[in-house]
């Protein structure tokens, strides 16, 4: 047995296409069996749905870290500074002034070396009092320059202050601009062009502005007005890039949903292919065998669901009832067991019921449900397997049209989800093209590698194709 497994192994590798598939599909499952390792479904799910605000430090339509290796502009990576962790260019000072009042000074220092600018700047603050909030001055100050105020704030409890959406901060940084370079920036201006960007000539037009490079402070002065009165802060500048895999529009990131839609992709489309091949192939076996009212009542119900449309039904019943994605897996196959393929397959159990082994195995006195599970089925068992292989991939993009439709399931990552959210946010219209690409791609991965193997495999057990 063990030579005949060897002898078919090395059948297969002698066609180059049969040994890509392979190749591609161990790739496959080797990923999918790291997410489910590394990234259990429960924790993955509750990423996908932004728990609790998790994707706050991620910037959001972030391109691939790995584009900066391919491009001479050096995009900026999201820098993180926070009073909770204990960070070397963070520092943070309370002293008393009196037996209940205190000064506090929170100093956050960063280098900025990227070709561009930041996609964001916003400042996360947590302060603790009974009655009396504190209150506070932000300072920001560019590399070799003058130290400039931001804004006062006075803080309650938990909350965020937008420096790079503030629209009266933009206009004062504009005119502090203008007047220190003598003109006016022919641009829409914004407060991340102002804390940023070169003080010369250069920032009077959009095409030649660009960022100081070198080392910049943030410093958040304070008073605390109660004696455990006390601030913690968070100063995030989001980039543009981020992981291998980039993020979406609302700060996910996609690595999540491209590494779990592999295990779901793969499981979903092997299991519907199987499923229904193998209980088509048994329904045609028993309606070959015993004939008569059987054979009647199988071939009718078969032509009755042939004429039904399939897509359309499971477009309705998508529509009226929200299913995850393993009942909708139940239902594909609930729909396609009377398929075109029992009557394919019928033609072909026709014919093998009359061969001579099968009367052999009836004059010993074999049951009807051995002569067709243990003498007619296995006949055919290496014509399926080829067009077996290659119908995986039909139902993998079918879970990704249901998917891109909205009908899927709302909890899964898979890559049709990725799909639909950036059709739905317009990801190519704005330049997001990773959004698009990336699952489209691992899609067309998934059915070239069934669609080499099986292709290779209808060869070895065809031999009229061997000669093409």
């Amino acid at each position: 047995m063990s030579f005949g497994i060897k002898h078919q192994l090395r059948e297969i590798f002698r066609y180059k296409l049969a040994a890509a598939g392979i190749g591609i599909l161990i790739i496959l499952i080797g990923i999918s069996i790291y997410t489910i390792i590394a990234i259990p479904y429960d924790v993955a799910t509750y990423l996908w749905r932004g728990g609790e605000g998790i994707w706050l430090d991620c910037p959001r339509n972030a391109l691939p870290s790995w584009i900066n290796t391919f491009s001479s502009k050096k995009l900026p990576e999201t820098i993180v500074l926070d009073t909770q962790k204990e960070q070397r260019d963070v520092t943070k000072v309370i002293i008393p002034i009196s037996e209940v009042m205190s000064k506090i000074r929170i100093e956050f220092t960063f280098n900025y070396n990227y070709d561009d600018f930041p996609n964001e700047i916003n400042l996360f603050y947590t302060a603790t009092y009974d009655k009396l909030p504190p209150l506070i001055t932000v300072y920001w100050t560019k590399p070799g320059s003058q130290q400039i105020k931001i804004n006062d704030l006075i803080l309650r409890q938990s909350g965020a202050y937008y420096i790079s959406i503030d629209g009266t901060l933009a206009n004062n940084l504009q005119a502090y601009l203008s007047q220190k370079i003598g003109g006016t920036p022919e641009y829409t201006f914004n407060s991340i062009i102002g804390l940023f960007a070169v003080e010369d000539s250069s920032a009077l037009r959009i095409d030649m502005v660009s960022p100081l490079k070198g080392r910049y402070d943030v410093v958040i002065e304070g008073t605390l007005f109660e004696k455990n009165s006390d601030i913690d802060a968070k100063l995030v500048i989001y980039g543009k890039v981020y992981g291998f895999a980039g993020t979406d529009h609302l700060r996910r990131d996609l690595s999540i949903a491209l590494l779990w839609g592999t295990p779901i992709a793969l499981s979903f489309g092997v299991v519907a292919a199987l499923s229904i091949t193998v209980i088509q192939m048994i329904v045609a076996a028993l309606s070959a065998w015993f004939l008569g009212k059987v054979d009647f009542i199988i071939q009718k119900v078969t032509e009755i669901n042939m004429i039904l449309p399939f897509l359309p039904i499971l477009i309705m019943l998508s529509v009226f009832y929200s299913f995850s994605i393993w009942v909708l897996l139940l239902i594909v196959i609930a729909l396609s067991i009377f398929g075109s393929g029992v009557k394919t397959y019928r033609a072909t159990f026709l014919q093998i019921r009359e061969f001579p082994y099968v009367d052999a195995a009836k004059a010993y006195g074999a049951s009807s449900l051995r002569l067709v599970f243990l003498y007619i089925i296995p006949k055919v068992l290496p014509t399926i397997i080829p067009s077996l292989v290659m119908s995986v991939s039909s139902f993998v993009f079918l879970e990704a049209a249901m998917a891109l439709l909205g009908l899927g399931d709302p909890i899964a990552p898979t890559w049709g989800k990725i799909i639909d959210d950036a059709y739905s946010s317009g990801a190519l219209y704005k330049g997001y093209y990773y959004w698009v690409l990336e699952p489209s791609l691992l899609l067309i991965l998934t059915a070239l590698g069934f669609a080499f193997l099986g292709f290779s495999l209808d060869k070895m057990f065809n031999p009229k194709l061997k000669e093409m």
